[in-house]
Formats: C-alpha cells, structure tokens, sequence
C-alpha cells in the first residue's frame, strides 16, 4: 500500500538501488578472483565477514580494511588498489530520471540522504557524479548521512533515531524511501512514514506518478 503524503514535509531517500544502481555480484566476482572463497559470501546483503561491516561504520579506515580483506583473501600480495577496486565494482550509475525527481522534490520538501556506505565508495562516487552530471551530488539533499561517519547503519534502530536527531525532522512529517523491508520495518518502530521499494518498482516513476500528476498532493 502506498503512503500517504498529504502531510509529508520531509523525504530520507536509501542511497543503494533507490538512487544508485548496484551489482552487488560485480563484487562478488571481483573478488573472487583475488581468491575471495564462497563461503565468506552473502548476496543478499554483500558480504558476512565483519570486515565489510567495520568499515562500513568507520570502526576501521580503508587501509586497515584492505588489511582485513587480504586475510580474508588468503591473499597477501593482493593490492590495496586491487581490494579497493574489487569492492567499487558494484558501484554502478545514478539515472538522470532520478536526479531530476529529487531536484522536483527538493522544491516542495526538505530531502535528505540515509545511506549504510564506506569511504572507499564515498570518495570515488561524488567526484564521478559530479563528473557526469555537473553537479555536487550533496547538493540534492539537505544533509546526507552517511553509516561510515555516523557510526550508525541500518536495520538498527539506533541508526534511525540517530538520523532523526541530528537531521531535526519530525518522524510523522518524514517519508523513509528503502529497497530493503528490514530497513523499512526498523524507521516504522521510530514513526517514520515508509516507502518500501520492492524489486521491479523504479522510485522515480512513484514520485512521478504520485506527486508530479496530482498538484494537490502539496
């Protein structure tokens, strides 16, 4: 069922497979053939060696993951150029539909950003974005909150309560875009408003068709 915007002020849009095409098996396989074992695999959720999750909390820095990965490897001579390139490779593109849907929306609500990311990604996608698209991607949102710089990442509850807190918003003014139900069913215990975007379902035809086509939803 779809939420109801009539009294949203706020969008906190998921960053991966909302705005962000992701390969997740781009990785996987990258991986691999640095000797990355199947067992240490989850695609669902990347990976379960709690290497990745470190890193992706700030609890460890890039060199210190690539340290980390080269183990889980079994690999010593693996590069951190390698470990690093194999671990981007999911990143994909982040459509020009969608960019255009945020700006839209950016005229009518606050927008933010709630990503679980690393450094490693972070700091090679927002010059390549704005290589592409000639703007700053942080200027689409009013803050965007990164799990790497929080310390926080989602499903946990905390993460959500974090992002409330330093973004200010009320929960029940607050519209949470994820791909992932877990996330979902977490920011509903906060009071969030939700859209779970389910597989097949593209975010900006949503917006597209529920906002832009109906005036008087603002």
């Amino acid at each position: 069922m779809n939420p109801d915007l009539a009294n949203i002020k706020n969008i906190i849009f998921d960053l991966g497979n909302v705005l962000l095409n992701l390969d997740i098996d781009a990785s996987v396989k990258a991986f691999q053939k640095l000797g990355l074992s199947a067992e240490v695999v989850d695609r669902k959720y990347a990976y379960s060696n709690p290497a990745f999750y470190a890193l992706e909390v700030g609890k460890v820095t890039p060199e210190e993951f690539c340290s980390q990965v080269r183990r889980v490897l079994g690999n010593p001579l693996a590069t951190n150029q390698q470990i690093e390139d194999a671990w981007y490779a999911m990143i994909k593109d982040i459509p020009p539909p969608r960019i255009k849907v945020v700006q839209e929306l950016k005229k009518y609500f606050k927008i933010y950003l709630f990503s679980n990311t690393n450094e490693i990604h972070i700091s090679r996608l927002l010059p390549e974005f704005k290589m592409q698209h000639g703007i700053d991607f942080t200027s689409l949102f009013e803050k965007a909150f990164y799990s790497y710089e929080i310390h926080e990442r989602k499903p946990d509850l905390t993460s959500f309560e974090k992002v409330i807190e330093l973004s200010g918003v009320n929960p029940a003014e607050t519209l949470f875009v994820d791909d992932l139900e877990p996330n979902i069913l977490s920011a509903r215990q906060t009071g969030l408003q939700t859209l779970w975007l389910k597989k097949g379902m593209e975010m900006a035809d949503f917006f597209w068709e529920t906002l832009f086509q109906n005036p008087d939803s603002f």
